[in-house]
């Protein structure tokens, strides 16, 4: 560097040419100005190593120090693997593998996402991981609730817990408050900082429950679901969810809940609902249709559903004014913390079943008060699924399914989700996804009275009404011989599952 820089020793315009510069017309200045960058030379380098020093003594002293970093030890990494059944061919399975965080907490218990270890059967295995381990050790999953995509995970092993300390859980966190992310993304555990950007009460998208969730302007890595989100020192919420700009986050009175929830049995819902449809009455000439006063907000009901404990109690144009003496806003909103505000379901969703509110309301312009029964949420058909194996029948190489996409109504759709090719079906193939409606005129209810009014049918022509007014004819006798075929073809042990000709699973 010293010889690089010989010619910075020289005022410019020295040595390029003998009239740019007349070193004898100022001798003292020269030479001071030689002597000030000889030293500036010699000093670059202790200040570029002095420079250097402080900063590493900064990222090591941030490394020590850092209380976040500190948690590691109590995140693992969780293993899910299952062979899970085929909705559209339900008598095969498929090999599901993933992978995700968890944490411990109290009573020697993992905390982790529903959707980690979402598919339990018969054939599924969970193991976790402590950081910097090699052996991977077997867990129970103790409870689960998909409604909050939570899970709780046994394990069995004393050296497990070796210097495995349970996290604490804190409160939520405020707006705008920076939160660190811990979480698995390959074989090292990240950490992820955030802004803490909004409440809501929004449906997951595990399960379509509305509940509680925190937004944070940070994206987590795949395999941080599970993880727990730290403010100093304490946990604040789970990470569940996120895409390229934001996460979201399972607030800690969820978390609580779900770990104190008192359950009937592991896989129900622990978290309360009004069961009802409505909509915000921020328009003035609907709030003067129903007679309210200029002080008087709250929300319009539009429908109760009969599994609801305000059936027949509550009525379609009641206005809800107030729920356990909380006023609702016209936007269906009511106070939530530090002058936020948020949906009024959050205040039935953190009762527990079984429990009362007291709902005020507005009935043909005069007030009402009634108490009300609440019930847990009702489970996601698609949540149910995933405790079941998936029913199924075959005729005339048609594979009959229900559809699992659909809602949660009494009656159950049917669909033909494959067709096994052979020449009884020629000509059918573009009915593969269609819905079926009748059997020879009679309106399919299920799929078992789809199974009941074909194998009632005998030796006759069958007729089958699909959507969109397509027509299925098959006849009985034929479609049989051509099944026991099929069946040996694709090595199907039988045409109907278990549970419709009565059997045990």
């Amino acid at each position: 560097m010293l010889v690089r820089n010989l010619r910075a020793l020289v005022p410019r315009g020295f040595l390029s040419s003998p009239h740019s510069y007349n070193v004898r017309s100022n001798p003292v200045t020269m030479a001071g100005r030689v002597v000030r960058n000889l030293f500036a030379i010699l000093n670059v380098g202790n200040n570029d190593r002095s420079t250097v020093k402080k900063k590493q003594n900064g990222r090591m002293k941030t490394k020590e120090t850092c209380p976040v970093g500190l948690l590691k030890n109590s995140v693992v990494k969780v293993f899910f693997a299952s062979r899970d059944y085929s909705r559209t061919r339900p008598w095969e399975t498929h090999t599901e593998r993933c992978y995700g965080t968890g944490f411990a907490i109290s009573g020697k218990r993992i905390l982790t996402n529903a959707h980690v270890v979402e598919v339990l059967n018969e054939h599924t295995s969970v193991h976790v991981k402590k950081r910097g381990s090699t052996i991977k050790y077997k867990a129970k999953v103790q409870k689960i609730a998909h409604e909050c995509d939570l899970a709780i995970l046994e394990i069995d092993s004393q050296e497990f817990w070796k210097g495995m300390n349970p996290l604490e859980l804190g409160g939520i966190p405020p707006l705008k408050k920076a939160v660190f992310v811990l979480g698995y993304s390959g074989n090292r555990i990240w950490i992820t900082k955030g802004l803490v950007s909004s409440f809501e009460t929004k449906k997951y998208l595990h399960s379509d429950t509305e509940l509680l969730r925190i937004q944070i302007d940070a994206t987590i890595k795949n395999g941080n679901s599970g993880g727990p989100v730290i403010l100093e020192n304490k946990v604040v919420g789970v990470a569940y969810e996120g895409s390229q700009i934001q996460s979201s986050l399972i607030p800690t009175p969820i978390v609580k809940r779900f770990i104190t929830g008192d359950e009937e049995s592991d896989q129900q819902a622990v978290f309360c609902s009004l069961g009802l449809s409505y909509q915000s009455i921020k328009n003035a000439q609907i709030r003067n249709h129903f007679k309210m006063s200029s002080e008087m907000t709250g929300i319009l009901i539009n429908k109760i559903n009969l599994w609801s404990g305000a059936y027949g109690i509550l009525k379609k144009n009641d206005i809800i004014l107030a729920i356990d003496g909380v006023p609702i806003a016209n936007d269906a909103t009511v106070p939530f913390w530090e002058s936020e505000r948020i949906s009024f379901n959050y205040l039935i969703s953190m009762k527990k079943p079984g429990e009362t509110s007291m709902i005020k309301v507005l009935r043909r312009g005069k007030e009402h008060e009634y108490n009300i029964n609440l019930k847990p949420v009702k489970p996601h058909v698609r949540v149910q699924q995933y405790y079941k194996r998936p029913s199924y029948y075959i005729f005339g190489g048609f594979v009959f399914v229900p559809n699992h996409n659909l809602s949660e109504s009494e009656e159950q759709h049917v669909i033909i989700s494959e067709i096994l090719e052979d020449d009884i079906n020629q000509g059918y193939e573009s009915f593969k996804d269609l819905q079926v409606e009748k059997v020879n005129k009679v309106k399919v209810k299920n799929l078992r009275h789809l199974f009941e009014l074909i194998e009632e049918n005998g030796t006759q022509n069958l007729s089958i009404d699909l959507e969109d007014d397509k027509v299925l004819v098959l006849n009985y006798e034929s479609a049989k011989k051509a099944d026991s075929i099929i069946l040996k073809r694709h090595n199907i042990t039988s045409a109907i599952s278990n549970d419709l000709t009565g059997s045990s699973n």
